[in-house]
């Protein structure tokens, strides 16, 4: 009996019973279409994520000064003024995997226009700071070194400030807005860089010299570094050796003993990047496996009602074989039987996997992954599980003594 005949009959077996075919296969439509959309929407998390970490810059770290003590209470870090000047031109001059370096120096002031006014962020920095977070402009230019040098009152605004201070179509180069009652002229438009993973602006900033920053807005003194520091590393691969760099270095310069703790911190953004990564990857990861269960329900599901079908044909089996048909004729029937339900199953969950993970993309305004790998392995795995729970019904069927067969009642 060829292939194609066995696949005829099996096929026409199942047509008889519709109903009960669709509802065998119903548990391998739940466990793929579960599989593959759980499995999307975890890729899409972690597209997220890495979109977000992008945003800030690449291969980034960020030194804060150290913590105060005061009475038993713990200020946190940088409550205490122990970053100068001078450790961040040593760290551009001696720390070999760094790339950029810049201060960054921020408070909340109100921004006043010609007939509006916005409280934003304000940093105060260095040309540095937008090549260290791969910040490109929309308009106009960025600050340069010589505006650091004189204390230049100029300024370089997010696109959310331009909205709120001059309107959506409107051109700010070379118009003044007041920033605590001094006059500074917009030379710089920031391209759109949207939101960060916990909802902040990144647009809603304004950027000034760092000299201007400290003699006209936050005042102090000029020898600390009252804010924290901005590093790139060379690579990726870098960002590490870049860490112990800089913490060597300074503890190096803070003259630190050896068994003191640091008095300041290095947070390595990458880190934060790659654990936020692994949680979503071990989330999706467990959601798949969960989900998985569905196709072994369903595989059970397609055994028992093969079993079932053994039993209600077995006058049939008893006729076929009594006719010439040899066992393996009847057990490659069966299993093509089961194969079938499964197959049908496993390409129907397919679709509605696919649809419903870009419909929770949607809803949850995240993109959607869907891999290829994952199709075909989810596809795989249910004809295995057709393959491997049509097996003891097929062999069961092909075990029956023809004689025995015919008078079954």
């Amino acid at each position: 009996m060829s292939l194609w005949q066995t696949l005829r009959v099996a096929m026409l077996a199942l047509l008889r019973n519709p109903m009960r075919s669709l509802l065998t296969v119903l548990g391998v439509v739940i466990g793929v279409g579960a599989v593959i959309a759980m499995v999307a929407i975890g890729e899409g998390a972690k597209s997220k994520v890495e979109q977000a970490f992008a945003s800030m810059g690449a291969n980034l770290l960020v030194v804060l000064p150290g913590s105060t003590s005061r009475g038993g209470s713990m200020g946190g870090f940088g409550s205490a003024p122990t970053l100068t000047w001078e450790d961040l031109k040593a760290i551009r001059a001696e720390a070999t995997a760094v790339r950029w370096a810049a201060a960054q120096l921020r408070g909340t002031v109100q921004l006043v226009g010609e007939e509006q006014n916005w409280t934003t962020s304000v940093i105060g920095t260095s040309p540095e700071f937008l090549q260290a977070r791969d910040w490109p402009l929309a308009a106009g230019r960025g600050l340069t070194d010589n505006d650091v040098d004189s204390g230049a009152k100029v300024v370089v605004l997010g696109q959310t400030v331009v909205d709120k201070l001059f309107g959506a179509s409107a051109d700010p180069l070379g118009h003044s807005i007041r920033i605590k009652n001094h006059p500074f002229e917009v030379v710089g438009v920031l391209a759109r860089k949207g939101q960060s993973a916990s909802g902040q602006d990144y647009d809603d900033t304004a950027m000034v010299p760092q000299t201007s920053f400290q003699a006209r807005i936050q005042g102090g003194t000029q020898s600390i570094l009252t804010g924290s520091i901005l590093i790139t590393a060379l690579s990726a691969e870098d960002t590490a050796r870049a860490q112990r760099q800089v913490s060597a270095l300074l503890r190096d310069r803070h003259r630190l003993p050896t068994e003191a703790e640091d008095d300041f911190s290095v947070r390595n953004l990458a880190e934060m990047a790659n654990a936020q990564q692994e949680g979503v990857s071990t989330l999706t990861t467990l959601l798949a496996s969960i989900a998985a269960v569905s196709l072994l329900v369903g595989g059970i599901g397609i055994m028992n009602i093969m079993l079932v079908s053994v039993t209600e044909r077995t006058r049939e089996i008893g006729l076929r074989m009594a006719v010439g048909a040899r066992p393996r004729d009847i057990l490659m029937q069966f299993l093509v039987e089961a194969l079938v339900l499964a197959m049908v199953g496993g390409a129907i969950g397919v679709g509605l996997g696919v649809l419903a993970a870009f419909k929770l993309a949607e809803q949850f305004q995240w993109p959607v992954l869907v891999r290829q790998d994952v199709i075909w392995l989810a596809v795989g795995f249910s004809a295995l599980v057709g393959v491997v729970f049509g097996a003891w019904p097929a062999r069961k069927a092909a075990a029956l003594d023809p004689i025995e067969a015919l008078r079954f009642e």
